[in-house]
């Protein structure tokens, strides 16, 4: 015990616990933004910015949790693989739902896919004519964003 009366133990638990608390309260606001957000974009955004620092926290509470010097080459190869795969995923996805229509014009303020797209084939090669050229996504007025 310290001088203080509060021993090393109690600090790390105390840090511990704020850090799973947080780490919890960035993964509900992610959760959350899943379901508020108007459009896919806006929605993938909202899974992967607090979700990663929320994992991270919650990685970091583990690691205060556990003292142990063995458990954080572990730590940090899970928070380093979220880090990769999902800015990665969610590009994907968010190309896919481009060119399948699944986004809302009005909530972009710069389209800068919209030349790669229309300079590419239906396939994803470049098209070697005009006329090979796919068109760029229009807006489907029978497309209600699930909300028929």
């Amino acid at each position: 015990m310290s001088d203080s009366g509060v021993s090393m133990v109690e600090v790390f638990d105390g840090i511990a616990a704020v850090l799973l608390v947080l780490g919890a309260l960035m993964s509900t606001v992610a959760g959350i933004g899943l379901f508020r957000f108007p459009d896919q974009l806006s929605r993938m955004h909202a899974g992967t910015k607090p979700q990663v620092l929320g994992l991270l926290l919650m990685l970091l509470a583990l690691a205060f949790a556990w003292r142990a010097w063995v458990w954080v080459p572990v730590l940090v190869l899970a928070w380093v693989l979220q880090m990769l795969t999902a800015p990665v995923s969610a590009h994907l996805v968010g190309r896919a739902g481009y060119r399948t229509k699944h986004l809302k014009k009005e909530y972009l303020f710069v389209d800068e896919l919209a030349d790669v797209v229309a300079s590419h084939d239906d396939a994803g090669r470049p098209a070697a004519s005009a006329p090979d050229r796919r068109t760029v996504p229009k807006e489907d007025p029978t497309d209600h964003g699930g909300r028929d």
